[in-house]
């Protein structure tokens, strides 16, 4: 491929890459299927570039996600600034972000594999729809994948020009500042950093070379962010960490951590949409541990990247909003299998049974993967709690014969292998079926869009006069349209201690359907807490997989009720 035909291909991957993610901007997200955008968290988490643009403070209240990602919302502010607050400019700041991490893959890839492995890569990365989606969210998941994957470029770039190593690191504590999930690949990049130091290469002086300057990149990242941001506001900065990444998660206990690793495939569309991009990569992936020592050190960064995510998953969350920052990982590692033109590379020939059993974990989970996304289909259009066991137990079996298989077959299976290779046609037909699934997803996403949440925005702004403060965390979701002022209710933070004692705020902002309260439980003490209360007004919005959901408008003071007489029932409350 010449060096023009290159350019123009990348070109055209980008500009349909721009067009799925700017096309309809203030669209709801997709609820049917739903990918887990939560669209009420977009104006939780622009809350303080909003309060800067539009009241001249960072702060109007206790809830401060500033604290937990200040790069994300110096974007945001920048944007806001610029433009104007509101749905389609909140939403401008992941939506670049997602473009910039197409280039940078295409990039990254290709100085490792390839032109074609480039361009394979920015098609997988620029058109999945999983990703495509939560690029069009105000959410910081994208922003931060954005920082990840440029500095993975940069120590791809490092491979030449050791000095790339520093803005590595440097892209690297951005990502953690933009969201500390990104703490993984901050320990994954020096952790290779490590490894390239130790291991004997061609060339190890450039290589040591590039591990000093990763090092250094992120040594003198986190001082300069402990000087101008984390030491100065410490109390803060402790508390919102410590609060959002460790008190509020689930347990950690031997049970939770097992349920999470076997939960993960199984709860959630994003893995079987994209099962031919994970059977891809898995396979690229586990064959990529024959020759561990040979690899370059960018992909050896992707394993590392794969690898330590998904323990990281293990350690937290399994919610969806967690494997979009995979995709750029699992992309690149699938294109440089396919257009390497080989099944797995020579070396895994050499690789005696012995040897393979080293790799017995990652065989085993990487097929309980691949079986549990398709075994999932049994049990569509929801995996409810009483299938999830069953489901479990299914897959696993699967997995448990497709390993015997695998190891039984050694090494003639490994020979196989690596004797196969992909024909320029097949890996251009399998790149094909894979976008085109995505962009029929799209598709029939934008066929069926709405506009219930931006409207709904709308309707409150009419309503209330600017300035108003209301009560809840869906106040913060229906906020960017309008100028009232959301007083956040989180769980033990962001206004908690006295969500019940709040009488200058007059209105409360929530769910009541599918049942009152959706947005979480804690906006129920609010309720409560006014039995007077009346309901002004309700508003559709799109949450759920049915797409008819209702938000409310509630005066906790009922207005003309007669003192004492209960107020409006809302509904069900949320179990």
């Amino acid at each position: 491929m010449t060096e023009r035909r290159f350019w123009i291909a990348l070109f055209g991957v980008l500009v349909l890459a721009a067009l799925l993610r700017t096309l309809f901007p203030t669209a709801d997200p997709p609820w049917n299927p739903t990918v887990g955008v939560v669209w009420h968290d977009e104006g939780a988490w622009v809350h303080n570039a909003r309060n800067r643009v539009l009241w001249g403070a960072w702060s109007t209240d206790a809830w401060n996600p500033l604290f937990i990602a200040p790069v994300f919302t110096v974007l945001e502010y920048v944007s806001f600034a610029l433009l104007g607050v509101g749905v389609w400019q909140a939403r401008l700041v992941s939506e670049v972000g997602g473009l910039a991490s197409v280039l940078l893959i295409a990039g990254g890839v290709r100085r490792l594999g390839g032109s074609t492995a480039g361009l394979i890569a920015a098609a997988l990365v620029g058109t999945n729809f999983f990703y495509v989606m939560y690029n069009r969210a105000a959410l910081m998941e994208s922003t931060m994948v954005a920082m990840m994957t440029a500095s993975w470029y940069c120590y791809v770039r490092a491979e030449d020009r050791p000095g790339w190593g520093v803005a590595a690191g440097g892209f690297a504590v951005l990502a953690f500042f933009t969201k500390a999930a990104a703490a993984f690949f901050v320990a994954a990049l020096a952790l290779d950093a490590v490894v390239s130091w130790l291991l004997p290469q061609p060339d190890q002086q450039a290589a040591r070379r590039r591990s000093m300057a990763a090092i250094a990149g992120l040594a003198a990242a986190f001082l300069v962010a402990l000087a101008i941001f984390v030491g100065p506001y410490w109390t803060e900065y402790r508390f919102y960490n410590w609060q959002m990444s460790v008190t509020r998660k689930p347990s950690y206990d031997l049970k939770s951590l097992l349920d999470r690793a076997s939960w993960f495939p199984v709860l959630h569309d994003v893995f079987t949409q994209n099962w031919l991009l994970i059977v891809a990569a898995t396979t690229s992936a586990l064959a990529a541990l024959a020759r561990w020592r040979t690899l370059a050190a960018g992909e050896r960064l992707l394993l590392w990247w794969i690898g330590l995510g998904t323990i990281e998953l293990f350690v937290h969350d399994v919610a969806e909003r967690r494997f979009v920052m995979f995709i750029p990982a699992v992309a690149a590692t699938a294109a440089l299998a396919l257009a390497g033109r080989r099944a797995a590379s020579v070396e895994l020939a050499q690789v005696t049974r012995a040897r393979a059993m080293l790799a017995l974990p990652a065989v085993a989970y990487g097929s309980y993967v691949a079986a549990a996304a398709l075994i999932r289909l049994l049990y569509l259009p929801e995996i409810h709690a009483g299938v999830m066991r069953s489901t479990v137990r299914l897959s696993a079996a699967v997995a448990l014969l497709a390993t015997i298989g695998i190891y039984a077959a050694w090494p003639r299976l490994s020979r196989a292998l690596a004797g196969m290779q992909w024909s320029a046609r097949a890996a251009v037909a399998f790149t094909a079926i894979v976008c085109a699934v995505d962009v029929t997803l799209f598709v029939y996403w934008a066929r069926g869009r709405s506009y219930e949440n931006i409207a709904a925005s709308i309707a409150v702004g009419r309503q209330l006069p600017a300035g108003t403060l209301v009560h809840g965390k869906l106040a913060n979701g229906l906020s960017l349209e309008n100028h009232i002022k959301p007083v956040f209710v989180g769980r033990n933070f962001g206004n908690y201690d006295d969500r019940r004692q709040r009488d200058d705020v007059r209105y409360i902002l929530t769910y009541v359907a599918p049942c009152v309260g959706y947005e979480g439980p804690v906006i129920n003490d609010v309720i409560a807490a006014y039995p007077e209360r009346r309901v002004v007004m309700t508003f559709d919005v799109a949450e759920t997989r049915t797409g008819a959901d209702r938000a409310a408008l509630v005066d906790k003071f009922g207005g003309r009720q007669p003192a004492g007489r209960p107020g409006d029932d809302l509904g069900r409350a949320c179990n």
